[in-house]
């Protein structure tokens, strides 16, 4: 039996449990699932997270597997990938370095707990990191776009 079949299968069988947690689920309503998870009583809704973290460990698993093989399989791509690697790695760290930690307090949701100096300092660091992400893409794709249209 092939792999693809193996695989066909699995997503199936995947499949059809997660059906049945989804019409579990539907058929309980929504005041009730609610009711449920006031009380702390999340049997229903449970099985059916356990089938999405264990799809998503799969797929992380196959997906690294696969990478992890093509790189090792053609050396050429695998300097280019560090090298890429390398730069998203000094973006976080320049990024964690600028932002700093702040010393007011926000409040994280209704509970009354409120972020951290080091979790301030993580959000600023993510900001900062996505900004200088989206200014480099946004860039390259004016470098790319103007340096076409010269060479015509």
């Amino acid at each position: 039996m092939g792999l693809h079949k193996i695989f066909k299968i699995i997503a199936a069988l995947l499949g059809v449990v997660g059906i049945i947690c989804l019409i579990r689920i539907i058929s309980e309503g929504d005041d009730a699932i609610k009711d449920a998870a006031a009380a702390g009583d999340t049997a229903l809704v449970e099985p059916f997270a356990i089938i999405a973290y264990i799809i998503l460990g799969l797929v992380l698993l196959l997906v690294l597997g696969f990478v992890l093989k093509n790189l090792f399989a053609n050396p050429k791509s695998l300097k280019s990938t560090l090298i890429g690697v390398g730069l998203f790695a000094a973006v976080l760290l320049i990024s964690y370095m600028v932002s700093g930690g702040d010393t007011r307090q926000y409040a994280l949701g209704e509970e009354g707990m409120f972020a951290s100096e080091g979790q301030s300092q993580m959000v600023g660091a993510g900001l900062v990191a996505f900004y200088v992400l989206i200014f480099g893409a946004v860039g390259a794709m004016i470098f790319s776009g103007v340096k076409k249209m010269i060479s015509k």
